[in-house]
């Protein structure tokens, strides 16, 4: 795979242009979608264009591939048919014995993963703090120390933030792989292998595409080592995308940066309003005054970002019937996307870790907050919460 040069143009420029150049034969600007399954050699093995099989590589593939690893700074990018299945080609990397550590609030998705499938090939997963450094020093020393950490921050769905850098220098020392799922940041937020990660990895499901109508998955690194095993893996396992949404998800990627920080802006506006409501016992969300980690978000992060979630001081019940009771937040799983959307992540999202040290609080709920008008989003909210009241 070819590595592309350092870019210097800003992100928000980059965003519009990442594998998107103009077809050099017809001028299109944008990037055609190329179905073929197949590829003419010229004479046995003699490829024409690089490509031969369209699951070992398609041109609209690699203009995403190329694309994601603009934004991350990386040197490779990998694209799957979704965002697990990219999770299960990084798990490929660990041999049996190995030991992953993950943090102690991730995707329920994740974890199933890891700890129902994988764990029966001999990969033992711990759920860890992962903002106690010394607990991670601990996991990577000792008689069975990791091979790999697995970092998402902000957290799904107790937003909490972990210091990168700091468990990548921990990993590095012990000569782990550290991951960061990068899904609710977005590169325009932060870029974790600039803080030291080995790998990125991105549901495109969500803000990548942006629109709530493409599945996808992607994955960027700047190591070589690590993209040759990846990309072998990517091919023997099979799971890739289609091209059609591959051009989705690139779709949706020129507006990344309009869409995050709008997104943003509002659920700032949002959580602030929420801390001060009577009915809400708890907001978490990185860009609070208070929030335990204030100064690591300034440093770490461009801008807080559009999740947030709170605990409601009616209980279970409350939450269902607040849940219930929205108008433009639509009652549905996932998140990143244009519109709006609420859910409780226990009986959701997270329903399979509910008898794991990753179980959330059953009065939770997540907003994934859109770029709708904020004063909108809010009296639909406000309406909400005296609608659950009673």
């Amino acid at each position: 795979m070819a590595e592309w040069p350092e870019m210097t143009d800003r992100f928000e420029t980059l965003t519009v242009h990442a594998g998107a150049e103009p077809d050099t034969h017809t001028g299109a600007v944008v990037p055609a979608i190329q179905m073929s399954t197949t590829f003419k050699q010229d004479g046995v093995g003699g490829l024409r264009s690089g490509f031969e099989y369209g699951r070992s590589g398609n041109p609209t593939r690699l203009a995403l591939e190329q694309a994601i690893a603009t934004l991350e700074g990386a040197t490779h990018g990998l694209a799957y048919a979704s965002g697990l299945a990219a999770t299960q080609n990084i798990f490929y990397l660990l041999e049996p014995g190995n030991r992953l550590l993950m943090s102690d609030d991730v995707y329920g998705g994740t974890w199933r993963l890891a700890d129902k499938v994988w764990r029966r090939y001999g990969i033992e997963t711990d759920a860890l703090d992962l903002r106690d450094l010394d607990a991670v020093a601990a996991a990577f020393a000792g008689g069975h120390p990791a091979q790999m950490v697995w970092v998402e921050t902000p957290s799904n769905p107790m937003l909490k933030v972990i210091d990168i850098s700091a468990v990548a220098r921990l990993a590095a020392v012990a000569g782990a792989i550290t991951v960061v799922d990068n899904t609710f940041a977005t590169p325009y937020i932060q870029r974790p292998l600039d803080l030291g990660a080995d790998l990125v990895l991105h549901s495109a499901t969500k803000y990548l595409g942006g629109h709530s109508d493409v599945i996808g998955g992607l994955v960027a690194t700047r190591s070589n080592a690590l993209a040759e095993r990846l990309r072998f893996h990517q091919n023997a396992a099979g799971a890739v995308p289609s091209p059609f949404d591959c051009f989705l998800v690139m779709r949706g990627m020129r507006t990344l940066a309009v869409r995050m920080e709008r997104a943003s802006a509002n659920a700032r506006v949002l959580a602030l309003w929420l801390a001060d409501r009577p009915e809400v016992e708890r907001v978490h969300y990185p860009g609070l005054p208070d929030h335990p980690a204030a100064g690591l978000v300034e440093r770490q992060m461009r801008v807080p970002g559009a999740m947030l979630s709170f605990e409601l001081r009616g209980g279970e019940e409350q939450a269902r019937r607040f849940a219930g009771a929205t108008r433009l937040f639509t009652l549905a799983e996932s998140l990143g996307a244009v519109e709006s959307l609420i859910e409780l992540p226990a009986p959701m999202t997270h329903a399979s870790v509910a008898d794991s040290p990753l179980a959330v609080p059953p009065n939770l709920v997540r907003l994934s907050v859109g770029i709708e008008a904020v004063e909108d989003l809010r009296a639909d909210l406000e309406a909400a919460l005296a609608a659950s009241a009673s």
